[in-house]
């Protein structure tokens, strides 16, 4: 549920300035917070046509899931982490201004047994109020957050979330899209169906751990999360179109970043390179095993991953190949963005204005002019 600005705003003393240079264009400001298994993600942004431009971000690793597979339970010290961060937040968007916003939580609270008690003491701390989102929620505002990489020349996108606690996808109808008018009618396209499975990065890296399959390791992981990967009802008549080459993929992730950045050689990581880029499919396995074939130190010696994403970027290389297997694909479509965009994009959504009896006129047909 979208919401107001936060308490922490609506607390200052009436007349009072808040911090910081405030507003910086036209326009109010809008915010969205995605506080995920591993990381915790804020956007602000302000209207720009039928899209928005980006005035503020937060991006922080708190690893939030971290034992949950174990003990089903949030630890202590990954909590603090999280408060800690969305005081951050709650700061900029203070000085941002923001007049609306929407935080949502996705699996490590969904699954946690004091996931609640977390989401209290949030808005305790910071006055930030959160929902626990439904995989089907997640995956619907991260397939909406890659509208504009979606290539109409394709019958079917399917758009791949990777993330800490759980994968989501999603089949995307590019063929009735393109009859509709695509990106440039305004409208969504049809997703046929998605499916969300309960392995993830943080908990794949958890189920299979390395000490315990020494060089088998990658395999195993590629395994269990092959296993976990279940095909909905609705994708199988889909499955003809990706046999045909008539469908790409669009991951949207660190993991489908982190294999672009190590494909394209970068020697940094560069958002507006890898935004929007394409890899085949060889090429992003090829990305994979070279990661695959290294060490902890030697993965985090490759200026993309670094010491944060070292112990990690495996599992989403595992499970990016198992969705390749399944679902083959020339070509890949990478996607710095995703749920947290979708957010932006529902908030800045100008609501439909119902119109009068009247105007609908009489037994209820609308007039000639509408038709």
């Amino acid at each position: 549920m979208a919401q107001d600005k936060p308490a922490a705003a609506r607390s200052r003393p009436r007349g009072s300035k808040p911090a910081g240079r405030g507003r910086t264009g036209p326009g109010p400001a809008f915010a969205a917070i995605d506080l995920g298994t591993n990381n915790c993600r804020m956007l602000v942004a302000r209207r720009a046509g039928r899209s928005f431009r980006i005035i503020d971000a937060f991006s922080r690793i708190v690893r939030l899931g971290g034992g949950l597979t174990e003990t089903g339970r949030l630890n202590p010290e990954a909590m603090d982490r999280v408060v800690e961060a969305l005081e951050v937040c709650a700061e900029k968007m203070e000085r941002r201004e923001v007049i609306k916003y929407r935080a949502v939580a996705t699996q490590a609270c969904r699954l946690a047994e004091n996931g609640e008690e977390l989401m209290q003491r949030i808005k305790d701390k910071t006055g930030l109020n959160f929902d626990i989102i439904s995989p089907e929620e997640e995956a619907r505002l991260a397939v909406l957050g890659c509208l504009d990489l979606m290539d109409e020349d394709y019958d079917v996108a399917l758009v791949v979330d990777i993330g800490g606690g759980s994968t989501e996808l999603s089949w995307v109808d590019l063929a009735q899209w393109r009859e509709r008018g695509g990106f440039d009618s305004g409208g969504r396209p049809p997703v046929r169906t998605w499916a969300s499975a309960p392995v993830g990065v943080v908990t794949l890296s958890e189920r299979i751990p390395e000490a315990e399959h020494g060089a088998n390791w990658y395999e195993a992981m590629r395994a269990f999360a092959s296993d976990a990967l279940k095909t909905p009802r609705g994708a199988r008549k889909l499955k003809s179109l990706f046999d045909e080459g008539r469908a790409h993929m669009i991951g949207t992730s660190g993991t489908i970043t982190s294999v672009a950045g190590v494909h394209m050689q970068l020697p940094r990581y560069e958002r507006a390179l890898v935004d929007g880029s394409w890899m085949t499919a060889k090429e992003a396995r090829d990305a994979c095993q070279d990661l695959a074939s290294k060490d902890l130190d030697g993965r985090a010696a490759n200026p993309v991953i670094g010491t944060d994403r070292a112990d990690l970027v495996l599992a989403g290389c595992a499970i990016l190949e198992a969705v390749l297997d399944k679902w083959p694909v020339e070509k890949i479509r990478v996607g710095d963005r995703g749920l947290r965009e979708g957010l932006l994009l529902n908030l800045m959504r100008k609501p439909k204005r119902r119109r009068s009896r009247r105007a609908k006129g009489a037994a209820g047909n609308p007039p000639k002019a509408a038709q």
